[in-house]
Formats: structure tokens, sequence, C-alpha cells
């Protein structure tokens, strides 16, 4: 009877191990789903913040050439100079640093064009957001 008794205490039962299981996989699963909303916050405000260093250049390109690029020459002209008309003569770029236009933090790239649709006075910058498509809620512009 004492052999009984000390076998019994002295491993898990496959029931505890079980419990242990789904107790982890529920405190993982719930972790993931708050930091899922997290990783949407921080690549939202990191495209906004590209947005803003283009807006800081295409300003910078317009007080030296006098006018804004074409849509047709696009963001390539804070990085290399038009070659197109209207071609920018006092051109002093490259405008962004280091010298490349780079995609949104979900790795689409970013819509230019002057003038702009909803802006039609100035120009309209803007990301198609996590899904990559063009015109949905979830785009991110310099209009909002």
């Amino acid at each position: 009877m004492n052999k009984r008794t000390h076998r019994s205490q002295a491993g898990f039962t496959l029931l505890e191990i079980m419990l242990v299981v789904v107790i982890i996989g529920m405190l993982v699963g719930v972790a993931s789903w708050k930091l899922t909303g997290k990783i949407g916050q921080a690549k939202d405000v990191t495209t906004r913040q590209q947005m803003d260093a283009y807006k800081m250049a295409l300003g910078s390109y317009e007080l030296d050439n006098g006018f804004l690029p074409t849509t047709e020459q696009g963001l390539q002209a804070l990085v290399a100079q038009p070659s197109s008309p209207p071609v920018p003569n006092n051109w002093k770029g490259p405008y962004l640093d280091p010298p490349v236009v780079k995609p949104d933090a979900w790795g689409h790239p970013f819509f230019y064009k002057c003038p702009g649709v909803k802006l039609p006075s100035s120009y309209d910058l803007y990301s198609p957001g996590p899904d990559g498509i063009e015109g949905n809620e979830d785009d991110v512009g310099n209009w909002q």
C-alpha cells in the first residue's frame, strides 16, 4: 500500500498536464490578440511619420523650384531631378535622406497626385493602408 501511494504522488496526471497546456494556450491567445492591435497602431504611426517626411521634402522642392512635381514625376522627383516637363531648373536635391522613396509600413508604395483629387489646390499623398487597396476606408492620407 505504501508503494502504491508513492507512485501516484510521483508525477503529474494527464488531466493536470492538459489543464496547464490549456491555460498557457489561453494566455498566449490573449497576449497575441492585444499585441496585434498595438502592431497595427505602430504601423499607422510609422506610415504617418513617413508621410510627414515626404511632405517636408515636397515643401522644400516647391520652395526651390516654384512648383510641385507632377503626378507623372511622382515622389521620385525628390531623389532624382526630373527630365520631363516641367523640368525644375533650380533642383537642389535629393530632398530625402537617404535618397530613397520608401514604401509604407505595410510594404505598399505611397500614392502621389498633383493636383490632388481630395485637395485640388495642392496634392494628395497617401498610403493604401493595411489592405494595400487604394480608395478604402483604411487609407492614410494627408487630407486627414
